[in-house]
């Protein structure tokens, strides 16, 4: 390695108990998307202790193009909640009213602009509270009830944070401009659209993403994949129709539950298609007042997804024809909300190979060998996209660690050594594009 990634190895190695702190200190306090006051606040008051540029609120995530956002009495809610679990003014009021997002700027000079995105937002998981679970038995669970940290969001942040500070420690060794976005509401994928309709990616050359993995006992540190994520499209579905007296007069009604029912039916038969992979599934259904009344309201979570976005255009189409179907046929108006959307997420093939040699040539990591790996969805196939599309390069890559149960579940966990792995991929490859050649 020459010195400067020896640099970059040795203050990651350093920073190892500082990283894990901040770890554990966001996932008690484990904040859901559109909802991470505290955390954004935490984020930008680090990166303006650093020296960032830093943007906040409205001039992160573009107000129209959000999707899936709470009430404003939920979001209001959440404010207060942040302010007495410690939220930093006046980034708090920045956030406030779903405006978590997080972007800090290093400008070096001429050279290439690289973007880095680290996710920020938790899950409405309810934690494991058993003392097996090692949050619980350490005094870290979350202590906001029914919202958990079980996709690793809270160590993509300390990761984030990590980069920032060595990133700055090294800014006259960079060339170029390096733009660190804190994304809120990746679950769901509701939240990278509006970083990317707000312009922030429109002058990038290069992007990189990660997400933890788990290394499943083997010996790896980074994940190396060409792709693909799947597309995906999350509807909510409302049905309306007219309550009647179930005995009396049930000609009078027109049965909302029914035509759920009908649409729930339908929509797992939906043909799959040849071009590629699909999925599609009713998460809830929420209808009904008595058994005794013709339901008038009946509401479906669904969402669909495709090997790629054309595939999941199609699901998507079918999924609406069948919802209005289902109304019609029942006598019932159909609502169909947009809550959330991502693009297939492909990396760039020769920027994976670049990483593979960055990991193995220059920081010394055993990255996997690059292959084909299908994954579920990410909307940070998004930044990808919009930066593809005016000639640059993206990558998405795993940093590896042994986990506790499963991704998405109450006992989910990982090994925090992996932070400091993550934060030297980041800073290695920032490095080399702003420094060596580039792929």
């Amino acid at each position: 390695m020459n010195d400067v990634y020896e640099i970059i190895s040795q203050q990651a190695d350093a920073m190892g108990d500082r990283l894990r702190a901040v770890r554990q200190d966001l996932h008690t306090y484990a904040e859901a998307g559109w909802c991470e006051i505290r955390t954004s606040s935490i984020i930008a008051r680090r990166l303006n202790e650093l020296g960032y540029q830093v943007l906040t609120g409205p001039d992160v995530c573009l107000a129209e193009a959000r999707m899936g956002l709470p009430t404003e009495e939920q979001l209001e809610a959440e404010y207060q909640r942040a302010l007495a679990q410690g939220a930093v003014q006046p980034y708090a009021e920045r956030a406030r009213g779903g405006f978590t997002g997080v972007i800090g700027i290093l400008d070096c000079g001429e050279g290439p602009t690289i973007a880095m995105r680290f996710d920020i937002d938790a899950l409405g998981v309810f934690e494991n509270k058993d003392l097996v679970h090692r949050p619980s038995a350490e005094g870290f669970c979350s202590i906001n009830d029914g919202v958990m940290h079980a996709c690793g969001h809270d160590g993509h942040v300390s990761i984030g944070l990590g980069v920032a500070e060595i990133l700055m420690n090294c800014r006259e060794q960079l060339r170029g401009k390096v733009k660190l976005i804190f994304q809120p509401a990746e679950e769901g994928v509701r939240g990278a659209k509006s970083i990317v309709e707000h312009g922030h990616l429109d002058d990038v050359d290069y992007v990189i993403g990660n997400h933890m993995g788990d290394s499943a006992g083997q010996e790896y540190q980074v994940g190396l994949s060409y792709g693909a994520t799947l597309a995906t499209t999350k509807l909510d579905i409302f049905f309306t129709g007219k309550a009647a007296h179930a005995g009396a007069v049930p000609e009078k009604g027109a049965n909302a539950l029914l035509a759920a029912a009908t649409a729930v039916l339908n929509l797992q038969a939906i043909p799959r298609s040849s071009e590629g992979d699909t999925r599609i599934n009713v998460g809830t259904l929420h209808a009904g007042s008595g058994r005794n009344v013709i339901c008038d309201r009946a509401k479906l979570e669904v969402e669909v997804r495709g090997a790629t976005t054309e595939v999941n255009r199609y699901m998507e189409a079918y999924a609406r024809r069948i919802a209005q179907g289902a109304a019609d046929m029942h006598g019932c108006g159909c609502e169909i909300r947009l809550m959330g959307a991502a693009e297939s997420l492909q990396s760039d093939p020769e920027m994976v190979r670049y990483c593979e040699k960055v990991c193995r040539e220059k920081l010394g990591l055993r990255p996997t060998p690059p292959g084909q790996q299908a994954d579920a969805s990410e909307d940070y196939a998004y930044m990808v996209n919009r930066v593809r599309s005016h000639g640059g390069k993206g990558i998405f890559f795993k940093t590896l660690t042994p986990c506790a149960g499963q991704f998405h579940s109450s006992g989910f966990d990982f090994r925090e050594d992996a932070l400091c792995t993550g934060v030297k991929v980041f800073c290695g490859m920032a490095y080399s594009l702003m420094r060596e050649e580039r792929p």
